[in-house]
Order: C-alpha cells, then sequence, then structure tokens
C-alpha cells in the first residue's frame, strides 16, 4: 500500500536530486529518507530512483508515480480540510426526516438557532411518519428521525397502532424531546362546547360521533382508545393532512382527537380544542444511529431540537 509520507518524500527527492537535500527540504535526515524510498519501492514492487553520479533520477515508474502523486497528495489536503470543517461545525450536512407536526413546530425553531450559531452546516428535510422513518434511519438514508409512540393503553398491550416495543429502539440513540398530550377537537356550536364553557371532555362523552381520523398509525391509536372507553368509534374521513382535520371538524362534519403539536401549527378555526380525558399522551423523540451521534453536526442537531422541544 502506497503512504502519502512516502509519495511526498518521493516529489522531494525528484525536486532537488538527492536523499540529502531533500531531507533538507523535509526537515528530517538522509538516512530516514533513504529509508522511506525503500519501503515505497517495495511497496509498489519496482526500483523508483537510479543513482547518477552524485543525482538521483527517476526510473519510467518513478516518474508515473510522481506525476499521479499531485493530484494524490492535492486531493489529500482538501479532504483533511473539509473533515476538519465539519470537525469544526464550519461545514457538514443533516438529514433529518420528521413527521409532520415536528416539522411545523420543533423543526423550523432548531433550523434557525443551528443556521445561527453554525451557518455552514446545510441541513436537509423529508416528512415520514414513524415507522417508515425509523426504517429510513436504519436503512442509511437519513442521520435523525423525529418519531413519537403513544403511551401504553390502561390493561396493557398497544394495539394495532403500532407502537415502539419493549426493546425496538434498543439500537438506536434515544432523545427524549417532549411529551404531547392529545386533544379533544369538536366544532364550535357543538353541544359539549357549550355546556358550561367546560375545558375538557371525555372520550366517552363522543362515542355516538362521527369521526375525522388522521394518520393511520394514529388512526389505529384513537380505535384503541376508543375501544377501551367502551365504543368504537364511527369514522367518517380519514386524512394525514392535519389542516384537513381541523377543516372538517370546523364545518361541523365530526369531531376528531389531534397531538397538541398539531394544534399548535394549525389555526382552528370554526373548531374548539378541549381536554381529552382520560389523558393520552405521546412521547416525542429524535432517533440517530450510535456511530452518527458521534458526528458534530447532528450532535448540534439534536441539541438544537432538545432546546426547541423545552420552548414548547
Amino acid at each position: 500500500m502506497i503512504e502519502a509520507r512516502h509519495l511526498r518524500v518521493l516529489r522531494a527527492v525528484a525536486a532537488t536530486g538527492s536523499f540529502s537535500a531533500a531531507g533538507r527540504e523535509l526537515g528530517c535526515t538522509q538516512p530516514a529518507v533513504s529509508q522511506q524510498m525503500k519501503a515505497l519501492e517495495a511497496s509498489v514492487g519496482t526500483p523508483l530512483l537510479v543513482r547518477s553520479g552524485r543525482a538521483m533520477r527517476l526510473t519510467q515508474a518513478g516518474e508515473a508515480l510522481v506525476r499521479h502523486a499531485a493530484g494524490i497528495l492535492s486531493g489529500l489536503t482538501a479532504a483533511e480540510e473539509e473533515v476538519a470543517a465539519i470537525a469544526g461545525l464550519r461545514a457538514g450536512r443533516v438529514r433529518l426526516v420528521s413527521f409532520p407536526s415536528g416539522s411545523s413546530t420543533l423543526v423550523p425553531t432548531a433550523l434557525a438557532a443551528l443556521r445561527a450559531a453554525h451557518p455552514g452546516t446545510r441541513v436537509s428535510l423529508e416528512e415520514a411518519e414513524p415507522p417508515r422513518s425509523v426504517e429510513l434511519l436504519r436503512e442509511g438514508d437519513c442521520d435523525i428521525a423525529l418519531a413519537f409512540r403513544y403511551e401504553r393503553a390502561k390493561g396493557g398491550g398497544t394495539g394495532e397502532a403500532g407502537e415502539a416495543g419493549e426493546g425496538e429502539w434498543d439500537d438506536l440513540v434515544v432523545r427524549p424531546l417532549l411529551t404531547d398530550r392529545l386533544v379533544a377537537l369538536v366544532p364550535e356550536g357543538h353541544r359539549l362546547a357549550r355546556i358550561g364553557s367546560a375545558e375538557s371532555v371525555a372520550i366517552g362523552d363522543l362515542a355516538a360521533e362521527p369521526w375525522i381520523a388522521g394518520c393511520p398509525r394514529c388512526r389505529g391509536q384513537l380505535v384503541q382508545v376508543c375501544e377501551s372507553a367502551g365504543f368504537t368509534p364511527r369514522i367518517d374521513f380519514a386524512t394525514d393532512d392535519y389542516p384537513a382535520v381541523v377543516g372538517l371538524v370546523g364545518a361541523g362534519l365530526g369531531v376528531a382527537v389531534l397531538p397538541q403539536l398539531a394544534i399548535d401549527s394549525v389555526r382552528p378555526r370554526g373548531a374548539r380544542a378541549m381536554t381529552l380525558e382520560p389523558a393520552v399522551r405521546r412521547e416525542i423523540v429524535a432517533l440517530t444511529l450510535p456511530d452518527l451521534a458521534q458526528v458534530p453536526a447532528v450532535t448540534a442537531t439534536l441539541e438544537q431540537l432538545g432546546r426547541a422541544a423545552a420552548r414548547q
């Protein structure tokens, strides 16, 4: 294997014409130069220099290697400088995947702070719900995945909502961000919104209502929570788009439960948000791989996501 230090010595010998002159240029002794040249010739398996009187001249193989050495060494120098820039957060790239309500609340605040602190670090954003976002992380298609999982329902089990079971994230670095409570959303003219101006609603009080459901995972959680309250929800509409859910509720077409983060990102016109009883919560986390957790740009992004979550 050809080593960069040997190539530097070869270039110095070719430029100066002798081992002793090359040694002076490189700041080492003539025997050290001779030893490194022997090691290089052993690596390539052919002579690179021949002595001509008191000077050295390159063989054909030596000329070829010197010709390539300039590009190799300059490429290594550029690589060293780029790696140093990344390590010092003067450069770098982070690929982030987030679920929609995280993208509209946590991510903007975190990325604005990251850009202000480290303008050379670039972040790309793609949206995906868990478990797909976690799959993208494990497949190497992103560096950080924002994900969530619901608290276990009373009575055990995680139902059909596709929750992360015990140990499912054990191979990942898990950065807890916040606990997000689900909120009931009813039309402003709904009977429960008018009765005594109550601020909360029991899930069982909505048993006879038509429902607007969210993403498949959230839909599964909704069914599980309703069934634990003794009824199966009649789902008239289902959409992954939170503003669409709010719009359908505001138009009087049904009721819904949404995460507080989703409510924070959408102005619920024509709809009223109410605290849901009993409480249903989901844990919001940032996930990355153990090796990626050592990358400065990834570490900085995780830190800013944590700070953004603390301000929610």
